[in-house]
């Protein structure tokens, strides 16, 4: 017998008990996504690598260091999706969305591949819901967006989030900001990690991402982005407040929240929940005016989201959720007899084409023996065919709960099934 093969570092099961909640999380959130008007989009697994180091970003740890990228049997070079925005914009290009009525409201849940240290809620292949408005400037759609994700988390019940705000402004004002930037990452560079010296020579906005505590310090005195917005930026950010105001959702400005991504510009904000520890973001987005033109299309303004389905899951986890059961069988059918057995796999087959959930004995356990696992499976009802059922074309139903028994004939069987 050979060693045992376990899934690859970084990789999990999605075991059945686990299934419940997930398509619970994952139900609630479409919704939310429906009634704002989004449409889900599916797109491939994997794209051509240009895609992401053209439109995420050469200077970004996903592209440096978390991408798994390969070389197909035609030499092209092929990334498995390391996250939804880029490939979504991809399609709105390549199918012509632009003459559509904009904005295009795009949805998805999708998973998503990173080679990174594998944490509590964070996992090399994760499952991602996110949203996707293309067309529109109007600041009044970042804070929709935002609005979106505030509405998803509510409909899963979790709570106690805290937004983070921030702008990244345009081009313009990324020039301008980058270069004060660059000149304080020089005077303090005694102050910053290796990593954090290299990102400053690459993209200095970068150095945001460090997770290093000491780094993170010395960021606290570092020029303020939104001190250095152009009047149009500014004007936009502050609509984007006002919108929020008018939802009903607190936010807290941060200027050190620039996201993992080079393509966004002016808004950008991240949920973050208290009970995450250090790694606290749940969910997060903003604006990406000059992506769709990064990656061959027209200029086109972009903004959306993407929220960890794990990362929801372990907060409502760890805030006092419970759990959902999973589905139990109406009825668990009883073959009391060798020969019943036959006539109970049919009964089974016809319930379930009418829609009931129903389960029986595959073990050939003994009459007592699949009461027993009727009553383990969770089942409202044991339905009971022995010699006497077989003769006289009834059914004994056995309500699990009271201990109650009556005798039916099989057509009121199968239709308490459906009733059920």
């Amino acid at each position: 017998m050979g060693e045992a093969i376990s899934a690859p570092k970084g990789t999990y099961d999605i075991l059945p008990e686990d299934q419940p909640l997930r398509r619970w999380v994952v139900a609630q959130a479409e919704m939310v996504f429906q009634h704002y008007g989004y449409r889900r989009i599916d797109t491939p697994t994997f794209e051509e690598t240009k895609l992401f180091s053209r439109g995420v970003g050469e200077s970004t740890d996903i592209v440096r260091k978390e991408m798994y990228t390969f070389e197909d049997l035609g030499g092209r070079s092929m990334t498995l999706r390391p996250e939804g925005t880029a490939p979504v914009a991809r399609a709105y290009v390549e199918h012509g969305m632009h003459t559509l009525a904009q904005p295009v409201k795009l949805y998805y849940h999708s998973p998503m591949f990173r080679y990174e240290s594998p944490q509590s809620g964070r996992y090399r292949q994760h499952y991602q819901l996110g949203v996707e408005a293309f067309g529109s400037v109007a600041p009044e759609i970042d804070a929709e967006v935002i609005g979106v994700l505030a509405a998803s988390y509510r409909a899963v019940g979790l709570a106690g989030l805290e937004l983070r705000l921030n702008s990244m402004g345009c081009r313009d004002c990324r020039r301008v900001y980058s270069s004060a930037l660059r000149s304080f990452l020089a005077e303090q560079a005694a102050s910053f990690c290796g990593e954090c010296r290299e990102r400053a020579r690459l993209n200095p906005l970068r150095t945001f991402d460090c997770k290093v505590q000491a780094c993170r310090e010395a960021l606290a005195a570092a020029p303020r982005l939104t001190d250095h917005l152009c009047p149009e930026c500014s004007k936009h950010h502050q609509r984007v407040k006002e919108c929020l105001d008018m939802q009903g959702i607190p936010f807290i400005t941060d200027h050190t929240l620039v996201r993992g991504m080079d393509y966004y510009t002016r808004t950008t904000f991240e949920f973050q929940s208290p009970v995450l520890g250090a790694q606290s973001g749940v969910g997060g987005g903003g604006r990406y005016d000059d992506l769709v033109e990064a990656i061959g299309g027209r200029p086109v303004p972009g903004v959306g989201f993407g929220t960890g389905v794990e990362r929801i899951i372990l907060a409502l986890s760890r805030s006092g959720g419970e759990a959902l059961a999973p589905m139990s069988p109406v009825a668990y059918i009883v073959a009391m007899c060798e020969e019943a057995r036959t006539e109970v796999f049919a009964l089974a087959h016809e319930m379930r084409s009418l829609g009931a959930a129903i389960d029986l004995d595959y073990m050939q356990r003994s009459g007592k023996g699949q009461m027993k696992q009727a009553g383990r499976s969770g089942a409202r009802y044991a339905l009971i065919v022995g010699p006497q059922e077989l003769a006289e074309r009834t059914v004994t139903v056995r309500d699990l709960a009271s201990g109650d028994e009556r005798t039916v004939k099989r057509a009121q069987a199968v239709a308490l099934g459906a009733e059920a």
